[in-house]
C-alpha cells in the first residue's frame, strides 16, 4: 500500500504544479476561484490510488482504503504547500499580497496565511473526497440473490 500512496500521491502534486505553473504561464494565477480545480486533481490522484489497490488486494477493506485516500491526499497537499511555499517565500513575493488584497482582509497580511489555508483546504478536500470514493469503492454487505 505505500508505494500505491507514495506514487500517486507524488503524481497528484506534480499535477498540482504543473497546473499552477500552466496558470501562471497564462495570468490567471492570481485567481483564487481557479483553484477549484485543485479539488478535482486530488480527487482523481484519489480515485485511481484507491482503484489500482482494489484491483491489486482480493479484500477490500475499508479501513485500508481510507488510510490509502488519506495518505495519498495527504502526502498530495504536503509537497503542493511545500512548493507553494517556497514560491511564495522565494520566487514571487508580490503574488502573496496579490492574493490575500483580492480577499479584502482589514489586518497585517502575511503571506504564511495562504500556505495555511492551502493545507487546511487540501486535508479537508482529501478526506471529503476519500470518504465519498468509499463509498462507492467498498465491498457491499448485501447478500447476493
Amino acid at each position: 500500500m505505500g508505494k500505491i500512496y507514495s506514487t500517486y500521491g507524488t503524481g497528484t502534486a506534480v499535477v498540482l504544479v504543473a497546473y499552477f505553473l500552466l496558470t501562471k504561464l497564462i495570468g490567471l494565477h492570481q485567481y483564487p476561484v481557479l483553484s477549484a480545480a485543485n479539488g478535482v486533481i486530488i480527487g482523481a490522484g484519489i480515485f485511481f490510488a484507491l482503484k489500482k489497490y482494489k484491483s491489486t488486494v482480493e479484500a477490500f477493506k475499508y479501513q485500508d482504503g481510507f488510510q490509502l485516500g488519506l495518505f495519498t491526499g495527504g502526502l498530495a497537499t504536503i509537497i503542493f504547500s511545500t512548493f507553494m511555499a517556497l514560491y511564495i517565500f522565494i520566487v514571487d513575493t508580490e503574488f502573496a499580497k496579490a492574493i490575500l488584497d483580492s480577499w479584502n482582509l482589514n489586518f497585517n497580511k502575511g503571506s504564511l496565511i495562504l500556505i495555511i489555508s492551502l493545507v487546511i483546504m487540501g486535508f479537508a478536500t482529501t478526506f471529503v473526497l476519500t470518504l465519498s470514493f468509499m463509498q462507492l469503492l467498498k465491498e457491499s454487505w448485501n447478500p447476493k440473490r
